[in-house]
């Protein structure tokens, strides 16, 4: 055979051989990329960042007839995000403790209508006023604190006892009405003029693109996160939410890192009941309901394990952003209420499903 005829059938071989090559070259990429998808799956991060897509992507295919994809949709959707965000911020310390506080909407409740009431009957200075709501958010968590980590009650319990006494607390100081400017004298009703702090804190920067309660919200989210993942107590927290008992015996302050935990979240609704309150130029004693829904949804969505002992204030973040958006697309839709609700309440169930997939 020459050497011609053997040039002629390496050639087709070797191009063969080429293309064989290089279709396994693409098949290992494919499979790698694969792979990184699957394992960025696997992860609390990774599934949280999907389900925010998904949600965005529902907004693009349900747009509104492009609102969506408006500015003022994506500034509205953060502004109306950020009370349930900065409750999530404190759901976010109790839970990794293995923990629940169902008290969360009443407590603001509990806080705006005495923040109405403070600087719109009593005339108090606002930075009084502000001081002593924090100040009663924080009792009301720290009962559930107490209760928790010293009377050794189950967290739904204690807070769920909580939940109707600051219910029913915020109805009795305000005689079951809507605090607001019109005050009674006498036989005379007065109009008073809005308290200058309702305005700020209503208000918005930068050329109005952020509202103040947005920046709020950010800066308890700093702190929580600064708590959580650079502060000695919020290891304390992790290592009570992974083993309770495995803490105590290596020395963890369970009992007090437990009610400064609850403490906290009650700090938060004081927090988001003044933003409330300004928000609606009025303090409602029954503002507040279901929030704490939305409140875990918002936790549990970011990948924050209900069994405790995982979570991050970054996953929370993302909670925080995807039921912000799947609310307000369902809002530009006009979904009822009720449908929000059920919708809401679905979402929990498959994002705990998931977790305990995970866990298994």
């Amino acid at each position: 055979m020459g050497a011609g005829m053997v040039g002629e059938i390496r050639e087709p071989l070797r191009r063969d051989t080429d293309a064989e090559s290089r279709t396994q070259v693409k098949a290992s990429g494919m499979a790698g990329v694969l792979q990184t998808v699957g394992r960025a799956l696997t992860s609390s991060a990774g599934r949280a960042c999907l389900e925010l897509l998904i949600v965005l992507l529902l907004g693009v295919i349900f747009n509104a007839d492009g609102a969506f994809f408006k500015e003022g949709t994506h500034r509205d959707t953060l502004r109306q995000a950020s009370v349930y965000g900065i409750l999530a911020c404190g759901m976010t310390l109790v839970i990794i403790t293995g923990g629940i506080d169902l008290s969360v909407g009443s407590v603001l409740a509990v806080s705006s209508v005495s923040f109405a009431l403070l600087t719109m009957h009593m005339d108090w200075p606002w930075w009084l006023a502000i001081i002593a709501c924090l100040g009663l958010g924080a009792v009301l968590g720290s009962a559930s604190g107490a209760l928790v980590s010293n009377a050794k009650l189950q967290p739904f319990i204690a807070t769920l006892a909580l939940m109707t006494f600051a219910r029913g607390f915020a109805k009795y100081i305000t005689g079951g009405q809507k605090i607001s400017t019109y005050v009674t004298q006498g036989d005379k009703v007065i109009i008073k003029e809005l308290p200058a702090i309702f305005k700020v804190i209503d208000s918005r920067i930068l050329g109005g693109d952020v509202a103040i309660v947005s920046v709020i919200f950010i800066v308890c989210f700093l702190i929580a996160w600064v708590f959580l993942a650079r502060h000695k107590w919020g290891r304390e927290l992790y290592s009570i939410g992974g083993n309770e008992e495995a803490a105590r015996l290596s020395g963890v302050p369970v009992r007090m890192a437990k009610f400064l935990a609850y403490t906290f979240s009650g700090l938060m609704c004081g927090v988001a009941g003044i933003c409330q309150a300004a928000q609606e130029t009025q303090g409602d004693p029954e503002t507040g309901s279901g929030y704490e829904l939305t409140a875990i949804a918002m936790v549990v969505i970011g990948g924050t394990s209900l069994a405790g002992g995982r979570g991050s204030m970054g996953l929370t973040l993302l909670g925080i952003l995807t039921i912000g958006y799947l609310q307000k697309i369902l809002s530009i839709n006009a979904v009822p209420e009720a449908g929000r609700l059920m919708i809401t309440g679905i979402i929990i169930v498959l994002a705990v499903l998931t977790q305990k997939r995970r866990t298994k």
